[in-house]
């Protein structure tokens, strides 16, 4: 069976929640799965389910106890307000961020080219790359390379236009309405 490759962005909610649903869904076919979690700790409720699920399912995380934003991104009072997070300047990613996701970015190549797998998830990479943590050559060269039969999701906000031309199938997921505009925080077992 042909693998094509899928990218869930936008700024709706629902992009790791889809792409968890299809690792399910393969995993229920009997399918090999790889679950790479960029700019992510092994801290969501997610994770105390799917290590356990299949012993088909190889699941890591890649990121950092803080999170990251480009100084111009947001202005300095919104940056004012934010906690556990590394403010950088534009083209300046934190070093020490960079080469982690790199680590991440060469086992998804690896897992994505190797054949062994029937389903290799990239949850954020599309974030990795908005915030210069990766490179488009680097994910291209992933989408290049896989092996003809395994199946290639990226999820996260901001995939580049590059990234939407290569794909295959292409899920924007709109916000219409949420509640943390009404001070809803992420709330454990929903978004966390």
């Amino acid at each position: 069976m042909k693998g094509y490759v899928q990218v869930y962005t936008g700024d709706g909610k629902g992009k790791t929640t889809a792409a968890i649903g299809l690792c399910i869904r393969a995993l229920g076919a009997n399918k090999k799965v790889m679950f790479l979690q960029f700019m992510k700790e092994e801290t969501y409720s997610e994770h105390s389910l799917l290590r356990h699920l299949s012993k088909h399912l190889v699941l890591e995380t890649i990121g950092k106890p803080y999170f990251v934003i480009k100084s111009d991104a947001l202005s300095k009072n919104d940056i004012s307000k934010l906690s556990n997070c590394v403010v950088f300047e534009p083209g300046n990613p934190p070093e020490e961020y960079v080469l982690l996701v790199e680590t991440g970015v060469e086992k998804a190549r690896l897992a994505a080219s190797s054949g062994q797998y029937d389903l290799v998830v990239l949850d954020e990479i599309n974030c990795a790359l908005y915030f210069e943590l990766t490179t488009w050559g680097k994910i291209n060269e992933i989408i290049k390379t896989k092996a003809p039969t395994t199946e290639l999701v990226l999820t996260g906000r901001g995939a580049p236009l590059e990234l939407l031309e290569a794909a295959d199938l292409v899920t924007e997921m709109k916000e219409i309405k949420h509640y943390y505009t009404q001070g809803v925080m992420a709330r454990k077992g929903i978004e966390n």
